[in-house]
């Protein structure tokens, strides 16, 4: 029996057990290097394959009627695009993508396929969301759009996925949507997420000096240079780590902005272009 509980903010699986299967009875199926759909043991399939380099094992859903449909996230991780599905995916990329130890993303890279030990039904899921970290940790995840409880299906799901999960060392989350005022900052940001505004107008350095201590966001901007200029290299600062602030307040010119250290950088940029 397992119950599927949350760390680290991410939203629980609460209050539902269910039984599942073990974890070399789990199947993997993903998109083989000529496209074709390759299945193999989850648990061989987990240390085998890199998952965030592969293309999405099925398409997002289109559902008419919808205001948000799929579409694709421009990731400053990878320098290339990973597909969403939904707003609360893509507010969930915006947040990976600029976490400084998350190295790799794609989309719906993997579905997993196994045998209800109850109904003895063969069940697939396929998460929404995978991360490589910096030391080699992986996470599947998917993004409801709201902090509720699962649905009976998602529960009995992210169940399983939890235990094979934790078998091979990875970790399942179904990640809760961020608090309104740090999406919106966070999506404020991620404008500023391209290498292209690191060093605009030559002022990065400057930048970084007029925060050497804590100082509100604008005094500091100003302090720098020009403040249309400075503006996006303090920004991309703070997207990228160098720079830090108080993410649960709307940012604004009275923001107080601090110094960062030097490993809070973004992989130093490792895919400018």
């Amino acid at each position: 029996m397992i119950i599927d509980s949350s760390q680290d903010g991410l939203s629980a699986v609460a209050g539902r057990a269910c039984r599942v299967p073990e974890s070399g009875a789990v199947e993997a199926e993903f998109a083989g290097a000529d496209g074709t759909l390759v299945q193999r043991r989850w648990v061989e399939a987990a240390v085998a394959v890199r998952f965030e380099q592969l293309q999405p094992v099925t398409a997002f859903p289109v559902v008419p009627g919808r205001r948000w449909g799929p579409g694709w996230w421009w990731s400053a991780t990878t320098a290339g695009h990973v597909m969403h599905g939904s707003q609360a995916m893509c507010t969930q990329l915006m947040v990976l993508d600029r976490d400084p130890q998350v190295v790799g993303l794609s989309a719906r890279p993997v579905r997993l396929i196994w045998r209800d030990p109850d109904s003895g039904r063969v069940l697939t899921w396929v998460p929404q969301l995978f991360a490589r970290y910096a030391d080699g940790r992986a996470l599947l995840a998917d993004c409801p759009a709201t902090s509720e409880p699962a649905g009976e299906r998602a529960a009995r799901a992210a169940a399983v996925l939890a235990a094979a999960c934790e078998a091979v060392g990875f970790t399942y989350r179904r990640l809760v949507p961020p608090e309104k005022v740090v999406a919106a900052n966070v999506r404020w940001l991620v404008g500023y997420r391209h290498p292209r505004h690191r060093d605009a107008g030559g002022l990065e350095q400057a930048v970084l000096e007029a925060f050497a201590a804590p100082r509100p966001l604008m005094a500091g901007a100003a302090a720098a240079g020009e403040v249309l200029t400075a503006l996006p290299v303090v920004y991309h600062a703070l997207w990228s780590g160098r720079l830090t602030a108080d993410l649960m307040r709307p940012l604004g010119e009275h923001t107080r902005v601090s110094p960062a250290p030097a490993a809070g950088d973004k992989r130093q940029e490792q895919h400018a272009r």
